[in-house]
């Protein structure tokens, strides 16, 4: 699909790409969180995510629903540029850890290295959740969601976790999160985008603004 008009047209009219998934029985709805602040071959972080978007397209991937683009401030404050984020919904007959292993593949045909937990990158692409499923099991993802925060700088899971495990303590994942599905309930806790992005702290929520 052609976009003329570069990144400014990044809400798209999806109302066609609806008609058309909704005729696809086996598909399967994911959540996608983005995310860039360094420039890449394509060149801004906001055009990178653009291009990276179309490329799940292409690789087959139906988008539903986009967000606005976000500029969140680098955490710890002043370690890096701010970053742009911004949420899709897609959809694609993947089952999740092959959707995974697609939105891997993005990030490095994208030039993505990975040098460390939460480190500057030319894009990060993050499933956040495939419907209602909890992935491997309920287990896993607990111990994943309340490991300690010295934890989460050190160690990443081998297998993949759904939901992603931090998505209740993100703002900049929950805020364009809520653009595009604010009733979707987390499978585990039972609350939707719009109750646990209210349970932030207005601290963490505020930096965070529309671009």
């Amino acid at each position: 699909m052609h976009r003329r008009g570069g990144p400014t047209r990044f809400i798209y009219d999806i109302s066609h790409f609806a008609r058309e998934t909704e005729s696809v029985f086996m598909d399967t709805n994911y959540l996608v969180a983005f995310g860039a602040n360094l420039p890449s071959q394509f060149g801004s972080p906001r055009t990178t995510l653009c291009a990276a978007i179309e490329r799940l397209e292409q690789l087959g991937f139906s988008l539903v629903a986009a967000s606005r683009f976000w500029s969140t401030p680098a955490v710890p404050e002043g370690s890096g540029p701010d970053f742009v984020n911004a949420c899709c919904k897609m959809r694609s007959s993947l089952q999740p850890r092959d959707a995974l292993a697609q939105l891997h593949g993005v990030e490095e045909e994208f030039g993505r290295v990975r040098e460390g937990r939460w480190s500057a990158r030319v894009v990060d692409i993050d499933l956040i959740a495939s419907e209602d499923r909890v992935l491997p099991d309920r287990e896993s993802f607990l111990r994943w969601k309340n490991l300690p925060p010295e934890a989460q700088q050190r160690d990443a899971p081998t297998d993949l976790i759904l939901p992603h495990p931090r998505l209740q303590d993100r703002a900049f994942v929950l805020i364009p999160l809520a653009e595009i599905a604010p009733l979707w309930r987390h499978p585990i806790t039972g609350d939707s985008v719009m109750e646990m992005l209210a349970a932030l702290p207005e601290a963490e929520k505020n930096p965070i603004s529309p671009l």
